[in-house]
């Protein structure tokens, strides 16, 4: 245990390093830029080591959950786990999120903590990262776009259809299944399956409120087509008039 609280420390304090060369080198985008930009790095680097956990080392978390962590296993959630303490420390810094994201961390840290004291299920810790950390590029992308003006075009359109479909299917329905392989199982812990339970109802949280963008958005898209259709009705009416 005390080199595995070693380990986060250690990776704790390169987060906070990295966000700081990125502060003191490009300062002039502000605090939530340079934060962002960790986040992003940490998604792709949590996606790709867990990517290769999933696919190549195994095991497979649909059908061998509960296992005994694996050296690789433990890295990826020491890495994740670091992240997790310092943006959730950012965040309540600067207040910028909501209850529910700050939920959100709170029970990453606290499911990372406990699958690195039990020795075991680390293959469904770095399942639910990669679920979790799959969408963070395109979210970013989506606020970079927006800082940058150019939110309202073709680019931020794929972006967000590609979210919502990327989200839609890793965190419902493949996490739907993950879920029910890990309760049907009888190796994982109990609770290890409470956790995944109180992760998979957070999903749902998060998917009702995409599902809320999504209808707004839609709605503000079918106002603008019928204001447009409307206008081109009057001006050929007037065409046929003169």
């Amino acid at each position: 245990m005390t080199s595995l609280a070693v380990g986060v420390v250690l990776c704790l304090t390169g987060w906070i390093t990295l966000y700081t060369l990125l502060c003191n080198t490009n300062g002039s985008r502000g605090f939530e830029w340079n934060c962002r930009l960790v986040t992003l790095l940490h998604g792709i680097l949590a996606v790709c080591i867990t990517a290769y956990i999933g696919y190549v080392e195994g095991p497979w978390p649909f059908t061998h959950p509960g296992t005994k962590n694996t050296p690789l296993q433990i890295t990826a959630m020491v890495i994740s786990l670091g992240y997790f303490i310092f943006d959730m420390g950012w965040c309540v810094y600067f207040r910028t999120e909501g209850p529910v994201m700050l939920i959100h961390h709170t029970m990453s840290i606290l499911g990372i903590l406990l699958t690195l004291s039990l020795g075991e299920s680390g293959i469904e810790s770095c399942a639910v990262i990669f679920a979790s950390e799959i969408t963070n590029p395109l979210l970013q992308a989506r606020w970079f776009l927006r800082q940058l003006g150019r939110y309202e075009s073709l680019t931020g359109e794929a972006v967000d259809l590609l979210f919502v479909v990327l989200f839609v299917f890793m965190r419902i329905v493949v996490g739907g299944r993950m879920l029910y392989c890990e309760l049907i199982s009888p190796w994982p812990r109990f609770i290890i399956k409470c956790e995944g339970v109180a992760m998979y109802v957070l999903s749902w949280v998060f998917m009702v409120d995409i599902g809320r963008f999504a209808y707004r958005k839609s709605q503000s898209k079918y106002r603008r087509w019928r204001n447009q259709h409307r206008a081109a009705a009057v001006n050929g009416h007037d065409g046929k008039t003169d």
